[in-house]
């Protein structure tokens, strides 16, 4: 098992509101990983990130000292995001510099019996194989509830004025539940989890091309933001990737 991840403010903001977190442990065979991308202003956006990312990993650490099996597993990762959307929903109300601070969340975890991924909001999670990429999550957004309906097209959601408008994300109201998604990767094959500052500058050819040609899972990293950076990086550009 190998992860790294790697995070960047990109060419045009001076914050960076994206928040990255790994977990691995050797011994049991388990890795976990999360991005979460902030929203809600200079002040509270990065607050609401860091603040999802370390109550989802403090939750799932403690569990997975003793980790069953991958259905429960996937429930505990559900207890997980329910406890950092309620974590910045209180932080939200406390304070009016943070009120309507929210965050998207993409998180996965693998094991010897398979992997569990979850998100809220389009920060997205990839399968890659030796033969293809694919999108495991779907974005809770305007922009792919229209491309759903059939009211655009690929290219055409991918350069939508609103593009950057969620539907869901954890803070913005007192309950939020992830979508869960299961998969069983073989020795060798890979996850990429990702904001929306790589999705929307990279294709996911080039992703996988990236992840295929990478000599190690950091340099698959650095070359995925290298080329969202090279393209001028308009938010913020976080990639993390295991392969198994």
């Amino acid at each position: 098992m190998e992860l790294w991840g790697v995070t960047n403010s990109g060419k045009v903001r001076r914050q960076n509101q994206d928040v990255f977190k790994t977990l691995y442990d050797d011994e049991k065979g388990v890795a976990v990983l999360v991005v979460c991308d902030g929203m809600g202003g200079a002040k509270a956006g990065n607050i609401a990130s860091l603040l999802a990312a370390d109550t989802f990993m403090h939750h799932i650490g403690k569990y997975i000292e003793d980790a069953g099996c991958i259905d429960e597993i996937a429930e505990e990762m559900s207890k997980a995001v329910v406890a950092a959307n309620t974590a910045v929903y209180e932080k939200s109300a406390r304070k009016d510099e943070y009120a309507g601070m929210g965050t998207t969340l993409a998180a996965a975890i693998s094991t010897a019996g398979g992997e569990v991924v979850v998100n809220i909001g389009d920060s997205r999670v990839y399968y890659a194989t030796q033969d293809e990429i694919t999108q495991v999550t779907r974005d809770h957004s305007v922009v792919e509830d229209m491309l759903i309906r059939g009211d655009l097209t690929k290219d055409e959601a991918r350069f939508h004025p609103n593009k950057h408008l969620i539907t869901r994300a954890l803070g913005t109201s007192r309950i939020e539940k992830p979508d869960v998604f299961y998969l069983d990767l073989s020795s060798g094959e890979q996850l990429l989890l990702c904001s929306d500052g790589l999705s929307n500058m990279v294709y996911d050819d080039e992703m996988f091309t990236a992840l295929q040609q990478g000599s190690d899972v950091r340099e698959c990293c650095e070359n995925l933001v290298d080329m969202a950076l090279s393209r001028g990086a308009p938010d913020n550009v976080t990639a993390v990737v295991f392969r198994k």
